[in-house]
């Protein structure tokens, strides 16, 4: 069996081979700090609904809760602007979507801990991969084991890839020696706050109550208040990434091709709900229904607008789901024009859903002011 040392540095050439854009290791102690502030937020209503780690701070924060016999954490990071590329520029008709959801980039960082797990296994030691689990805040972890700081956009940032990174981690009784965290922070810069379209940043706190990323992705209604701010968004968001300096010159760094990241409005909204699915299925997806995909779209229409945009805006004022009705009804109004304004009167005519008629209501009162 190696010696502990010897363990961790198979381990990182075992993380660098993998492409791992961050490695280290930290005690498995409870992340005490952290979970005060995941109640703290929850208690300000900060969270907005959201479970994952909010849902049992207590475990999120203490990985012995669910694996007791963990010592240590073996923390990876994987860099993914490189390879996802940078949205074309923005167009009628064209929807954006963030990054990280371009393609299923957890499934590279998966592999790779899996292979950080068999050497562990191999060593004669346990370990269980934890990787986008609600067992684990990642970025304290991540953190603490010295992979990265703590940005005031929340997220972690590290040398070279600045916040543009998914994190994993895999538990282990392995006493591998730990390493130090990172002496650094933001300094002064608070970039990233006026760059939230909604105004979510604050000094290290977010508001998920009026952060995109977090509305495009909860069910029900988006809060016609945000809707605007969503622009051309059909999932995530990066703008406070890309306004972080560190986020910016990684960018730049990457080179990375443009033309990526972006969705055809009317064929996403064409789209049968198996085909929204099949290719979107490694998003978030509450309750995996495609209705929350196209509420996103219909808005990034009223938004983008574009070639036959009012005619598949008024389509949907038919759909039986009155999510999407209601979410198509605004898209009109942003839209404007007289067949707009028909449609919408039309539709008025003859419904029933009460959420409904107050957005085609809205609508109307918009084209009367607007045209």
């Amino acid at each position: 069996m190696d010696d502990p040392a010897a363990l961790a540095s198979r381990l990182r050439s075992a993380a660098e081979g993998a492409g791992l854009a961050g490695f280290g290791v930290c005690a498995a102690d409870p992340f005490d700090l952290t979970r005060t502030h995941l109640e703290e937020r929850v208690d300000a209503g900060l969270h907005a609904g959201m479970r994952f780690t909010y849902g049992d701070p207590a475990t999120a924060t203490d990985v012995r809760r669910t694996h007791p016999w963990a010592e240590r954490l073996v923390v990876a990071a994987s860099a993914y602007v490189p390879e996802a590329g940078s949205p074309g520029p923005a167009a009628p008709g064209a929807g954006r979507i963030a990054r990280f959801a371009e393609r299923d980039h957890y499934r590279p960082l998966r592999a790779a801990l899996g292979t950080i797990a068999a050497v562990l296994e191999g060593a004669g030691f346990r370990a269980a991969v934890l990787c986008d689990d609600n067992r684990l805040v990642d970025r304290a972890a991540a953190v603490r084991a010295g992979v990265g700081w703590w940005g005031r956009n929340t997220m972690v940032l590290a040398p070279g890839a600045g916040p543009w990174l998914l994190l994993g981690s895999v538990a282990t009784d392995a006493p591998l020696p730990p390493d130090e965290p990172m002496r650094r922070d933001c300094g002064t810069c608070d970039a990233c706050g006026p760059a939230c379209p909604t105004g979510a940043l604050g000094d290290g706190v977010l508001d998920a109550r009026r952060c995109l990323a977090h509305l495009l992705q909860a069910p029900g209604v988006i809060p016609a208040e945000h809707r605007a701010a969503a622009g051309d968004r059909v999932y995530g968001c990066d703008d406070c990434l890309e306004a972080c300096p560190p986020g910016g010159r990684a960018l730049e760094a990457a080179a990375a091709a443009g033309g990526r990241g972006r969705v055809d409005l009317l064929e996403f909204l064409g789209a049968s709900d198996r085909d929204l699915l099949g290719r979107h299925g490694h998003w978030y997806v509450p309750r995996r229904d495609p209705r929350h995909l196209r509420r996103n779209a219909l808005v990034a229409l009223g938004n983008t607008g574009g070639r036959d945009a009012v005619g598949v805006a008024a389509g949907y004022l038919g759909h039986r789901d009155w999510l999407l009705r209601a979410h198509a009804a605004w898209a009109l109004g942003r839209l404007g024009g007289p067949l707009a304004g028909a449609a919408l009167a039309a539709a008025r005519a003859g419904e029933r859903r009460a959420e409904v008629r107050a957005e085609i209501d809205e609508a109307l009162g918009t084209l009367g002011r607007c045209c």
